[in-house]
């Protein structure tokens, strides 16, 4: 019987469709001491080229400061006012009418989460849940809105056991007498499963379990892929196997239809001290690989080329919000619009602009070995065929005279030279991809705004190579012989 069941999950063919292309949606929450004004939150969607946010109420400024920007917007039936409409149709009716009917379609309302992450949070009001999701639905009905107006909720990724291997995965069956019914609900309404992940918190309790790089979507070689023993799927990354954990845990429940949106992800900026994992860096790699794994619709192992629409968690850094520190620094941007940091998303297509500068910059690592750092240098400006004369003796970026300050570079001139793809500022992982740019006095890098103003460097040749790569040569021959010499000495 196991093995049946094994079986049909390997070669049944799934009926999840996409009904529209994948996108990149934001959070917007309002925990701010210093929360912008909503027509300054359009202003700053727009100029970031947001299409998609989700908002946790419905308020009316913001709703308003909308109307006919194009923005497809969801909104929410707070929790605190789901009990009273999961009791009474006619307070639902009432709701949609005040918050629903009043802007649209001026205002591009797509979706209505009722409530989020209510089986775990409120079990008292779980009772009412699909209530209120059918009452929604009614009102939208009675207004023909119900094609227009998706109704769902979003759950916690936590409500799936034994997420790994995903194809053994299965939803708290201490909920099902209200998960049935709510997937008969989605099922039924065409809608969606709304899901939020985070991987930041799965890697963070993982105890050293789930390797930084796979929460990250980092590239990881073959080998170190999670493989899924019974459907024999490679998982490079958590936040596809939780999704896929999704899909198994509802075909389980013999629902093969009903597509996942995740509703919240994201990555903090900033953590306590015993939030390693919570950094700058971490979280622009999560982000930005995120926004690319989802627009490339490069789908999950399970629903290959079916992507995956997401929401980030979230648009602005919220000081208010209780608990850790990394609690206030989910958001990408802080309350004047500035970015937190410049996300890497060459290639990715138009959406969250602030990378339109291309202030991206690939510079050695702290900490580098200096030896491997001028391996790197060698075959940056021999192999790699970068211009590397700024660097000779008398020219703009010779000073600082060491092997960091070189390295810096000839990796960005190497970074910038293959298009700035994230595979070409590794170096051996002597590399990483940074927004602060290392230019310094005359010595400007590829990366910076003012490169093109800066002069043409001309390269000089000597006896079948450049002057910069004999001097390489020379300068690596001489650190093997200072080696050597050392080894002598201390014999």
């Amino acid at each position: 019987m196991v093995m049946h069941f094994l079986l049909v999950l390997l070669f049944a063919v799934s009926t999840v469709v996409a009904d529209e292309e994948p996108f990149i949606g934001v959070n917007i929450g309002t925990d701010l001491s210093d929360m912008p004004h909503p027509t300054q939150v359009v202003a700053l969607l727009k100029a970031q080229q947001i299409r998609h946010i989700r908002l946790y109420n419905a308020d009316q400024a913001m709703l308003t400061a909308l109307s006919k920007s194009g923005i497809q917007v969801v909104i929410s039936v707070p929790n605190e006012e789901l009990l009273a409409i999961g009791q009474s149709n006619s307070t639902a009716s009432n709701w949609v009418s005040r918050n629903v009917l009043a802007y649209y379609p001026a205002t591009n309302i797509t979706a209505i989460c009722v409530g989020s992450e209510v089986l775990t949070t409120l079990p008292n009001v779980a009772k009412v849940l699909v209530n209120a999701l059918n009452y929604i639905h009614s009102a939208l009905v009675a207004s023909n809105l119900d094609r227009q107006i998706k109704v769902s909720t979003p759950l916690p990724s936590t409500m799936i056991l034994d997420s790994f291997p995903p194809s053994q995965a299965f939803f708290n069956t201490s909920m099902n007498q209200v998960l049935k019914p709510m997937l008969d609900f989605l099922q039924s309404t065409q809608s969606y499963l709304m899901l939020n992940v985070y991987p930041y918190h799965d890697y963070m309790e993982s105890n050293g379990v789930i390797p930084l790089d796979y929460a990250l979507f980092k590239p990881i070689p073959p080998n170190k892929e999670s493989i899924d023993s019974n459907t024999l799927l490679h998982y490079s990354n958590v936040f596809d196997a939780v999704v896929d954990a999704a899909y198994f845990a509802m075909s389980y429940m013999n629902y093969t239809n009903i597509p996942v949106v995740v509703t919240e992800t994201g990555w903090p900026s900033k953590g306590d001290s015993n939030e390693p994992g919570a950094t700058l860096a971490n979280a622009n790699t999560y982000n930005s690989n995120l926004i690319k794994h989802v627009l490339n619709k490069t789908g999950t192992p399970k629903l290959p080329g079916i992507g995956v629409s997401t929401y980030i968690y979230e648009l602005y850094n919220e000081d208010k919000q209780p608990g850790a520190l990394s609690e206030k620094n989910w958001g990408l941007f802080d309350s004047n619009g500035v970015p937190v940091y410049v996300l890497q998303l060459t290639g990715s297509g138009a959406v969250l602009a602030n990378d339109t500068k291309g202030e991206t910059y690939c510079v050695a690592k702290d900490g580098a070995d200096p030896k491997m750092l001028q391996a790197g240098i060698d075959w940056a400006c021999g192999p790699g065929k970068v211009d590397c004369s700024p660097l000779l003796q008398g020219k703009p970026c010779y000073d600082p005279d060491n092997v960091v300050a070189h390295a810096n570079y000839a990796f960005d001139a190497y970074y910038h030279k293959m298009g700035k793809s994230t595979e070409s500022c590794n170096f051996n992982d002597m590399a990483t991809i940074s927004t602060s740019d290392p230019s310094h006095g005359s010595c400007i890098f590829p990366g910076s705004l003012g490169f093109s103003n800066a002069p043409a460097p001309a390269p000089s040749h000597f006896s079948g190579c450049t002057l910069l790569r004999c001097e390489l040569r020379i300068r690596s021959l001489l650190i093997v012989i200072g080696l050597l010499i050392s080894e002598v000495v201390l014999l």
